[in-house]
């Protein structure tokens, strides 16, 4: 995928040839569509795709989410107006298991990042997970794949989570040890974590955590449970619908 660098006028307030992916769209008045975006350059950017919904509208198609997008759009507002689209290629649509991952992840970007805040790094992480969402694999490396993504996300927004170490000392998590995780610290050796009961789970799966090493069936259980704790923290009581989805058919 050879995307033309993103252009930027001062003048109009316009954007030309940014990299990005639609997250979700909706309809608009008669026959618009509002389409959040996330790009390389910009990060999220709400746009009005105008006429998007007529039968003959060159945007109709394009418009898709997981799809490799350049993106021309203008306005001063947070709601911006989309001027062109043009596919990129590069990436295969997602399929069955795989698309129901990908609108976990749009959704989960839709609720965590702030509109135009650039994320290059995360960009480059979201391309990597829909490349391999694309592929048919058994359902743990499906759920490996969220794992990762999910960390790197928290990364991103400044919530890192320093899995390999202990929250009050600094020391080196042990394998063979059990750990409670409280919120907005980390890890605690369960001796020392009187009065704390967010989740309970073994050294091991941290450190698997810490590796992206998600083979143990334990560190696969214990990783969700962890991770939708803190997902869920940060959500502030926002639910997820894919994740809903994702639970009732396969556990992940």
């Amino acid at each position: 995928m050879n995307a033309r660098p993103a252009t930027f006028s001062q003048e109009r307030s316009r954007v030309d040839n940014a990299a990005g992916f639609v997250l979700h769209s909706y309809p608009f008045r008669e026959t618009s569509l509002i389409v959040e975006t996330f790009t390389r350059a910009h990060g999220r950017v709400a746009l009005v795709a105008r006429g998007a919904r007529r039968p003959r509208s060159q945007l109709r198609g394009l418009v898709q989410s997981f799809t490799p997008l350049l993106l021309s759009w203008a306005g001063k507002g947070e709601l911006r107006t989309l001027h062109r689209a043009e596919w990129q290629g590069g990436l295969a649509l997602p399929q069955g298991m795989g698309l129901l991952c990908g609108f976990y992840l749009n959704e989960l970007m839709l609720k965590l990042l702030a509109r135009e805040d650039p994320h290059e790094n995360l960009f480059t992480d979201y391309q990597a997970a829909l490349q391999a969402l694309s592929s048919a694999m058994p359902q743990s490396a499906y759920a490996a794949i969220l794992r990762r993504f999910e960390k790197r996300l928290l990364a991103e927004l400044g919530y890192a989570q320093p899995f390999e170490f202990e929250a009050d000392s600094g020391q080196a998590v042990l394998a063979q040890q059990d750990y409670v995780y409280v919120l907005d610290r980390g890890a605690l050796p369960a001796q020392r974590a009187h009065g704390h009961a967010d989740m309970q789970l073994s050294g091991k799966t941290l450190l698997d955590m810490a590796a992206d090493d998600y083979h143990d069936p334990v560190t696969l259980m214990q990783s969700k449970q962890l991770m939708r704790l803190i997902i869920n923290h940060h959500l502030g009581g926002q639910t997820l619908h894919a994740r809903e989805l994702l639970k009732d058919l396969q556990q992940l």
